[in-house]
């Protein structure tokens, strides 16, 4: 499906959306040709309306958006860009135009850096240490964090059971990861049951 860039002197709003967190990063408007350089690069530019020419957002600060995805909605006169971000989105320093990061999906970005940790072989990584012992070892220690779960989950200390429970998370992303599976993966398989 083709973006229809007649409408609005040519320009089309651009939502830009966390991969990882799916939280809102920001708007923008595209042209045609900001949005060709930004399927071909695969780095989010945009037609800036204030200077009136493309701009590549990151271009100065080096806060670049590294597109994942692109969709365009049922009316193909708005975009939706799911991004990984090179670092704060917002000029005034903020994480995002909307507001600071927000908890929510910080999960897929600890499966991130646990997968980069596993695949860029970080040396002194607790991850990656644990990942070299092997299945046995990495499911064991799955166990022993659910076990330690169940017996704070017995008494009334709400620090120490959300910390178990941050533990056995933590630690089932390492499982994940060392059967090549990911997060996205279980959730695909929670939903077909709730069919």
């Amino acid at each position: 499906m083709k973006v229809n860039f007649n409408k609005d002197n040519g320009l089309v709003p651009v939502v830009i959306q966390d991969n990882r967190t799916l939280q809102v990063l920001m708007l923008g408007y595209m042209n045609e040709e900001a949005f060709e350089k930004t399927e071909k690069e695969r780095i989010v530019t945009f037609f800036s309306r204030s200077k009136n020419r493309l701009w590549t957002k990151g271009e100065e600060s080096g806060n670049f958006l590294t597109v994942k995805s692109i969709d365009i909605d049922c009316d193909r006169d708005t975009i939706l860009i799911k991004v990984i971000p090179e670092n704060v989105v917002c000029h005034t320093g903020s994480f995002s135009c909307f507001g600071e990061k927000e908890a929510k999906g910080f999960l897929y970005e600890l499966e991130n850096t646990v997968s980069q940790r596993i695949d860029q072989k970080s040396e002194g990584s607790y991850t990656y240490s644990l990942y070299q012992r092997g299945i046995n070892k990495v499911a064991q220690k799955v166990g022993e964090e659910a076990v330690e779960l169940v017996i704070e989950a017995k008494d009334n200390n709400a620090e120490l059971f959300k910390n178990e429970a941050a533990d056995l998370l933590y630690h089932f992303l390492i499982l994940l990861k060392t059967k090549g599976f990911s997060l996205e993966d279980i959730e695909r398989t929670l939903e077909s049951r709730n069919q």
